[in-house]
């Protein structure tokens, strides 16, 4: 199984960037697949998930209204559209997914990284002020 993120980067306030997660050697769409990151000195926190048939999102509340997840089945992938930028979303952005994306415990533990089976690499963003 391989999770890989990309498309971090340098960005000023205000920017937007997308994040993108390709996911190779599982059955992608019966995952159920979330974002995580994690700045320097702090734990990984919960950004957003999203469920197998991608119609149940949940979001971080600092993030609802700037970030945008999505995925796409039929090309094993999973993305994070992230617009208005601000300094404090500098962090490693990590992808994972959750085996079991069909059952109900997914919409009680979806935002628990230890429920996550399945990690990404992470992927570098930094936005300056």
């Amino acid at each position: 199984v391989q999770l890989q993120a990309f498309g971090g980067g340098l960005v000023q306030a205000g920017d937007s960037l997308r994040l993108s997660c390709v996911v190779s050697g599982l059955t992608f769409s019966s995952f159920g697949m979330a974002w995580f990151r994690q700045a320097p000195g702090k734990e990984r926190e919960f950004v957003a998930a999203i469920s197998w048939r991608g119609d149940i999102t949940y979001y971080l509340d600092s993030v609802k209204d700037r970030f945008t997840i999505s995925r796409d089945n039929a090309k094993n992938m999973m993305y994070l559209q992230l617009n208005s930028l601000k300094p404090e979303d500098t962090a490693v952005y990590y992808c994972a997914a959750y085996q079991g994306g069909f059952g109900v415990a997914w919409k009680i533990y979806y935002n628990q990284k230890g429920r996550y089976d399945y990690w990404g690499q992470g992927t570098q963003v930094t936005v300056s002020s």
